[in-house]
């Protein structure tokens, strides 16, 4: 393998290794990266509409950083790298759609610069490929343009072990070191907890004593984006202990959970998997879920008999781990949880598939070529066929609520407003209201509290069909607002509250 387009730079020896022509660093090698995140952007823009609107938690983390509305409650497991990330748009602005192509330049951006880290450890074409393989995953197309941290830390998982090799293998490579820290920093920033199990292997590999920098670069850009979370738990959460704390509690107790099953249900477009009940995806919506991990561990074999062990089992091992706790730990489900492992198996997985294109000529390369192309075909068809219903579903429930929203500002509930009840917090955002709760995990007012704020402010409550009403409401003028019933107070317009 040799002075191949697959020979490693001399594994992870400490001289400057000599790359061959394969391996080029140049300013063509960055195009046919820079021209998968291009098509990743406008794909975004193209197939997930920015219109669509923003769902539950994205209000969450826009309305800390929005002029629109007021902060919603801010629950334990959550951190702030995303409100960060939006704040440059929502600061000034209220359009959806301008910040969903912001986000979607940004994150064609991120993967562009997570790809580019990979140059010198695998031919330019495995990584184009192996971007592209990601980027055109529905989960990836959909969260992309999202205000979610799930893609931040995948890119950023992505770049930050690629930084991780090139700094063992070069010690005098001082750019990998300062990318280890901004990618670990970034991870911690959008989420601490996934950043941690997501570098778990480049840890351990830190340990030894002769490489003991790589750990330090490591700990030193995971606690600088941490900080802010940690000292947020000692203000707001009554200690780092107990946000950890509540943090499990709000995502139904960490502990033993097999939610593979639930995972593979989250396959078919849904969102949110909580409870995880119904039935199984298409068979043919999920083969390429089953066959992730097997073409893993063929990439591991071949690089393994290739020589070359360091540059595939490191991202292969980061994968696992950042897959872990959302497959084994907790009992619920959610597709953009993955993203982080499946960003780390791209490049590997992307390695192998090239392998019968890159390879010697024999009888059989046509034919293995053309049904390779016959199969990524399928796999796009699939991919995209899952992203148009995910979208249209998506879309179809964001603009119920803005529905509710318009009906409570007919009934004269606008801002200042306070919304409780059924999914107060999107349509709080929505209709430009505060939000409260009395109880579950966004728990934040009183009853007591509630009712002395109908006295100044217009209030409404929320009812599903077949809820309660509560029982200080129940006296109060109501009105339908879509998928629920509206029981609202508005001030001095006869509409008083009750006690």
């Amino acid at each position: 393998m040799a002075g191949s387009a697959y020979a490693p730079p001399t594994g992870l020896r400490r001289e400057r290794p000599r790359r061959p022509s394969g391996h080029a660093r140049g300013p063509r090698a960055v195009v046919p990266l820079a021209a998968v995140a291009v098509a990743f952007t406008l794909a975004q823009l193209l197939l997930v509409r920015p219109g669509m609107g923003l769902g539950w938690d994205e209000t969450v983390y826009v309305s800390q950083v929005s002029a629109h509305a007021p902060a919603a409650f801010f629950s334990a497991p959550r951190a702030r790298g995303v409100s960060l990330l939006v704040a440059p748009v929502t600061a000034w602005s209220s359009s959806t759609a301008l910040l969903r192509v912001y986000l979607a330049v940004l994150s064609g951006l991120g993967l562009f610069l997570a790809l580019r880290t990979w140059l010198g450890l695998f031919p330019v074409r495995v990584l184009a490929v192996g971007g592209a393989l990601f980027a055109t995953l529905w989960v990836t197309l959909f969260y992309g343009p999202q205000a979610m941290p799930n893609y931040w830390v995948a890119v950023g998982a992505l770049a930050a072990v690629a930084c991780f090799l090139r700094a063992r293998a070069d010690r005098t490579d001082r750019p990998a070191l300062w990318g280890l820290a901004a990618c670990a920093a970034l991870m911690a920033l959008m989420r601490p907890v996934d950043a941690v199990w997501a570098v778990l292997p480049l840890l351990a590999l830190g340990l030894p004593r002769h490489r003991r920098r790589t750990l330090w670069v490591l700990l030193a850009g995971l606690a600088a984006g941490a900080a802010e979370w940690v000292a947020e738990a000692y203000a707001r959460y009554g200690g780092l202990g107990r946000r950890l704390s509540d943090g499990s509690a709000i995502q139904g107790g960490l502990g033993w959970h097999f939610a593979v099953v639930d995972q593979l249900r989250s396959m078919g477009g849904r969102a949110l998997c909580r409870p995880c009940t119904g039935e199984l995806p298409n068979p043919v919506v999920a083969v390429w879920w089953f066959t992730l991990p097997v073409l893993a561990v063929l990439a591991l074999a071949v690089a393994v008999r290739a020589r070359r062990t360091a540059a595939t089992a490191v991202p292969l091992a980061c994968a696992a781990t950042a897959a872990f706790p959302y497959l084994f730990l907790i009992g619920y489900a959610a597709p953009r949880f993955l993203l982080p492992a499946y960003a780390l198996l791209a490049v590997p997985v992307a390695d192998l598939v090239c392998r019968p294109v890159s390879g010697p000529r024999r009888t059989w390369r046509p034919l293995a070529v053309t049904l390779l192309c016959l199969g990524l075909a399928a796999h796009l068809a699939v991919q995209l066929a899952v992203l148009r219903d995910t979208v249209d579903r998506t879309t179809a429930s964001h603009r119920a609520w803005s529905r509710t929203a318009s009906a409570l500002h007919d009934l004269g509930v606008r801002p200042p407003c306070l919304l409780t009840g059924h999914e107060a917090i999107p349509v709080a955002f929505y209709a430009g209201c505060s939000s409260a709760a009395t109880k579950g995990h966004n728990a934040n007012a009183t009853t007591a509290g509630i009712v002395r704020t109908a006295g100044r402010v217009p209030v409404a409550v929320l009812v599903a069909r077949g809820t309660r009403v509560p029982r200080y409401a129940r006296d109060w003028p109501s009105a339908p607002g879509g998928e629920v019933r509206l029981y609202y107070a508005v001030p001095g317009s006869g509409a008083a509250a009750g006690g």
